[in-house]
């Protein structure tokens, strides 16, 4: 008898080809259902890559005392391996967080901290530095922590190319943390160097969960312009429309990071003749029900 464990669900999410918004015969829209890891967002990769890594160079054991900034997905992913590794990990997000992520990163047995939603995600990071500056916890640090993007390097980026038998084209992906778009480019950019990696920003003063446009001083270390090619900004309301239009018209039930970044790729469609382009779908939608998203 063939059996796996909850890890070995991590990745080998489905691709999935748009229905119903591209026209144009010679043109592809496909989508990359992140949702489908077993914690339900596309964050499983680089969570369970930055704690198995660490384990494996003896960075962390069960005495650790873990913590981690986290806007949600990650923290979920994070709280789910820990679970499994029987590690103890607090999570530090802004107190306007949907109900549904904080419920779930307890029930896989974290302790999570909320900061002031005055303050964002930058206050939860401040909050989680100062712990490990002062009462010795270690922090995975998803925006420095190489482990992020090298789980796109190793897994998201070859299932790209793989399933769209080399002939993907773009790749366009919302920049948060930036792992996933920077370990993606780098694998695609090395199979083929003419493949367009587009990121997906918020124009100003718009809050589209999962997609940020960071302070200098807040940057993602890992993030490197150079592997980018284009940078497309992405109104609150373009990506609340396409997440309701995904869940309405394609059976894509998903947050509001995917609406944006669908918008984006649609904006290629229509500047290009002939293409593949592959966006990621993020997370599952039923992690945003107690926002107004889908009100």
């Amino acid at each position: 008898m063939q059996t796996k464990e909850i890890l070995d669900l991590i990745g080998n999410t489905p691709l999935i080809t748009s229905r119903t918004l591209v026209d144009k015969k010679d043109v592809r829209l496909l989508f990359k259902l992140e949702g489908h890891n077993p914690g339900g967002s596309v964050k499983d990769r680089p969570a369970y890559n930055m704690i198995k890594s660490a384990l494996e160079r003896k960075e962390i054991d069960q005495n650790s005392k873990l913590i981690e900034a986290t806007s949600g997905n990650t923290g979920i992913a994070l709280a789910m391996i820990a679970g499994v590794y029987k590690l103890n990990i607090e999570l530090v997000m802004p107190e306007n967080s949907t109900k549904e992520r904080v419920q779930t990163m307890r029930a896989y047995g974290a302790k999570v901290t909320l900061t002031s939603a005055t303050e964002g995600i930058e206050g939860s990071r401040d909050y989680a530095d100062r712990k490990v500056r002062e009462e010795g916890y270690t922090m995975l640090n998803q925006f420095a922590n190489n482990d992020n993007w090298k789980a796109h390097y190793k897994t998201t980026g070859p299932e790209i190319w793989r399933d769209t038998d080399h002939e993907v084209t773009h790749f366009v992906s919302a920049m948060g943390t930036t792992g996933t778009i920077m370990g993606v480019s780098t694998y695609l950019k090395e199979m083929n160097p003419d493949i367009q990696i587009v990121g997906a920003q918020p124009t100003d003063n718009s809050k589209i969960p999962g997609i940020r446009k960071w302070p200098e001083e807040y940057l993602p270390k890992i993030f490197d312009r150079s592997k980018v090619d284009r940078i497309i900004e992405v109104s609150e309301k373009e990506a609340r429309a396409m997440s309701i239009k995904l869940a309405k018209d394609e059976g894509v039930f998903s947050g509001m990071s995917s609406g944006g970044s669908v918008a984006t790729a649609l904006k290629i469609a229509r500047q290009i003749d002939k293409g593949v382009i592959v966006c990621i779908i993020c997370d599952r939608g039923d992690r945003y029900l107690s926002s107004d998203l889908f009100q």
